[in-house]
């Protein structure tokens, strides 16, 4: 199983400093964007200041591969922003958002990504099924979509399970709430990817907690 760190952070000074953490330690690093809507948290996300954090440091950051998880209502008035900075390799976007699947699979494959579609909590996992020929992989959010530290789900285990029984193939995605615990449990349930934000950098070794979950 993979872990991601995330960024989910209030300013870019914030996510300065937890991006040059991660690159000690992990090659993918998640990033958290809301708009104030879809999600009403409002966080740091801006591909301008990432794009610039990295032009100006060098290794290891250079190495990071970086996932974005757009929580926002207008997944595909945003997307080509994050794109265009060459950096982004996966762009996660929810079901209940996106209004041109095409548009979104069109832009990430012109740019080398990998297009993940997610749903929220209060979401059924059944959904999903009728985009099994387009998206290979799927992200369960398994909180409310927003904020980071809060409980994880216990429902998100049976979504996994029937993705996994009805897609056996797809990359499960798991986000929101990931401890040493409830990472041992989506493992379980099927997920092959765990992000987590607070438990790693919310700890006083983030490296340590990191590779905690990865023993797992």
């Amino acid at each position: 199983m993979i872990v991601i760190p995330a960024i989910n952070a209030p300013d870019f000074e914030t996510a300065e400093k937890q991006i040059k953490k991660a690159a000690e330690f992990s090659d993918w690093v998640h990033i958290d964007v809301t708009d104030g809507a879809f999600s009403p948290a409002k966080i740091w996300g801006s591909p301008e200041e990432l794009h610039s954090l990295i032009s100006n440091f060098q290794f290891p950051i250079f190495k990071l591969k970086f996932e974005v998880h757009l929580m926002v209502n207008n997944p595909e008035g945003v997307i080509d922003s994050w794109l265009r900075t060459g950096l982004v390799k996966r762009v996660i976007v929810h079901l209940e958002a996106m209004t041109d699947p095409v548009y979104i699979l069109a832009k990430c494959e012109k740019y080398g990504a990998e297009a993940v579609l997610a749903i929220k909590p209060d979401t059924k996992a059944e959904r999903l099924l009728a985009h099994e020929s387009d998206f290979k992989s799927f992200q369960v959010l398994a909180v409310t979509p927003g904020w980071a530290g809060q409980k994880f789900g216990a429902e998100a285990l049976d979504k996994i399970r029937l993705i996994k029984r009805q897609m056996p193939n797809a990359i499960i995605e798991v986000d929101g709430g990931i401890n040493a615990e409830t990472a041992k449990l989506a493992k379980d349930a099927g997920a092959d990817i765990v992000i987590s934000a607070s438990y790693i950098f919310g700890s006083k070794d983030p490296k340590k907690s990191f590779e905690e979950l990865q023993k797992i």
